[in-house]
């Protein structure tokens, strides 16, 4: 018969999320996250395979409380979903149950060659997130929600920025409040928000 392991297994994984979030992947060693996990090496290696995968199965637990893949899926319009996510990551960012920021915008930010694909994992997350964006301003410009003239591209991207933007500032100690005002103002950008720009902010270029 197997032997039972002799620990909470989501307890721990919640503990090396914890790990990589606040040091990052490269940063994190197996040393530190089974002194921080209360087990050995050889149980973590049982359990999790090796450091690159219980980095894998981290990310994916951290995902399933992603509030922008939630609010695209919930939010009636682009601008409503965007303002969601912008408010949202005002609050996750300077939350102090957890270090500050998101684990996908920071945690393989310096890492070696030979961490090369954990940094294009995260960037691939990243880029996919952009693109869902980018397909939502695209269907409302579509239905005639946004002006024509709009670039579903440069917007995403405008937000995307925006939004890492808000993670970086969150590590450098910026507030909750901080952090709200630049959701405020990044929001004046939204095609036709202001007076008199139907061509505004990020549409196209008429020329």
């Amino acid at each position: 018969m197997s032997r039972k392991r002799a620990f909470d297994r989501d307890a721990v994984l919640e503990i090396a999320l914890l790990e990589f979030w606040r040091h990052g992947y490269e940063a994190t060693s197996i040393a530190s996250l089974t002194a921080a996990m209360g087990i050995r090496p050889p149980s973590l290696y049982a359990a999790f395979g090796d450091k690159r995968h219980l980095f894998e199965e981290v990310v994916q637990r951290y995902r399933r409380h992603d509030f922008s893949a939630r609010a695209l899926a919930e939010e009636p319009t682009a601008r409503a979903a965007i303002a969601r996510m912008l408010r949202e990551a005002a609050i996750n960012y300077t939350d102090s149950r957890h270090p500050p920021g998101c684990l996908v915008f920071s945690a393989a930010v310096n890492v070696g060659p030979e961490s090369a694909d954990v940094r294009e994992a995260m960037r691939g997350i990243r880029e996919g997130a952009k693109a869902a964006i980018a397909a939502f301003i695209a269907s409302d410009v579509a239905a005639g929600r946004l002006p024509e003239g709009t670039d579903p591209g440069a917007l995403a991207l405008f937000y995307a920025a925006t939004i890492q933007g808000m993670s970086d500032q969150a590590r450098d100690g910026a507030t909750r409040r901080d952090l709200e005002r630049v959701a405020e103002l990044a929001m004046l950008a939204w095609p036709g928000e202001r007076e008199g720009t139907p061509d505004g902010p990020l549409g196209r270029d008429p020329g």
